[in-house]
């Protein structure tokens, strides 16, 4: 793992993991709970973010115009992938069409036809990510890939996503098993050394 992914990995387990009992938005009960937000928002993750996914995208040989996804777990990551990037435009879809002015549901970055990247923080049931792939397309852009942040690896977000998606590839950077890994040795780290001793 590379020093900026690495990095990334210990700023998510350190400042966005948390274990405990929690409810999450699909109502199932969960013994962690991971807000990215703490992640993408903060300054130098927002600059690790950017670095890590801009490397995977161009990895892959995507070649994308722009990057987007549904807000608001997107938007930080759109903003650092594009900064980072210098080149790649952004673009946010709305939940749903505003009422007023033109009453478009993608802001930003609007060219028919382009090559794009949908990106989201969390996938659990991959349903916002569903959302962003389908208003991708139905406003005309052809999606290059499919790429989250964090996957939970529960509630079959995934094969939803990746059948949403196909033709595209749908890729995470890191799974929950992995910032897990890394949320406990952090702890375990910071423990004195009889204390943790005495625990194993």
């Amino acid at each position: 793992m590379d020093f900026s992914r690495q990095k990334l990995l210990s700023t998510l387990a350190h400042k966005s993991f948390r274990l405990g009992e929690f409810t999450l938005s699909s109502g199932a009960k969960s013994d962690y709970y991971i807000d990215c937000r703490t992640t993408t928002l903060d300054a130098k993750g927002s600059r690790l973010v950017g670095e890590v996914f801009l490397e995977e995208i161009r990895a892959r040989n995507w070649k994308p115009q722009a990057i987007g996804g549904l807000t608001m777990g997107a938007d930080p990551i759109v903003v650092a992938v594009a900064v980072v990037s210098g080149e790649l435009n952004g673009f946010l879809v709305r939940k749903a069409e505003k009422q007023h002015g033109t009453g478009q549901r993608i802001e930003g970055f609007r060219e028919k036809g382009a090559r794009v990247v949908i990106v989201d923080d969390v996938c659990t049931t991959g349903a916002s990510t569903i959302q962003a792939i389908e208003a991708a397309r139905e406003f005309g852009f052809e999606i290059a890939g499919v790429m989250c942040l964090v996957e939970r690896e529960e509630h079959n977000g995934r094969p939803k996503v990746e059948k949403a998606a196909a033709p595209a590839p749908f890729i995470s950077i890191f799974n929950a098993t992995d910032v897990r890994k890394e949320h406990i040795l952090q702890r375990d780290d910071t423990e004195p050394t009889g204390i943790r001793s005495l625990s194993h």
